[in-house]
């Protein structure tokens, strides 16, 4: 199983990205897929977390400026991000919760490679 994040980029203060997370590979189902973040010298984050019957759970910090979507038809959880601010510069992580075909029962935790977002002032 690979989780591919895209989509990162430098951006100004107040505009705009779209980051994007595909998981790929023997999978059978997914339950909630997440987006992490973790600034230079700082520890990894929850920034949102979206479960697969749609409930949502969202940071303080990023409320009302982060929004979370997953397409399950395509394994996709996406991050869309407006109102940049420069204290959202991190590198983003991915996360999924999923079982996989075979027959394990096991529900396991699956990390993309990160994706870095930088904001300027």
């Amino acid at each position: 199983v690979q989780l591919q994040a895209s989509g990162g980029g430098l951006v100004q203060a107040g505009g705009s990205l779209r980051l994007s997370c595909v998981a790929s590979g023997s999978i059978y189902r997914i339950s909630s897929m997440s987006w992490f973040r973790q600034a230079p010298g700082k520890q990894r984050e929850l920034v949102a977390v979206i479960t697969a019957g749609g409930s949502l759970n969202t940071a303080e910090s990023v409320k009302g400026r982060f929004t979370i979507s997953r397409l399950d038809a395509q394994n996709t959880v996406y991050l869309q991000m407006n109102s940049l601010k420069p204290e959202d510069t991190a590198v983003y992580y991915c996360n999924a919760v999923l079982q996989l075909r075979g027959g394990d029962p096991r529900w396991q935790n699956y990390w993309g490679q990160g994706t870095l977002v930088t904001v300027s002032s």
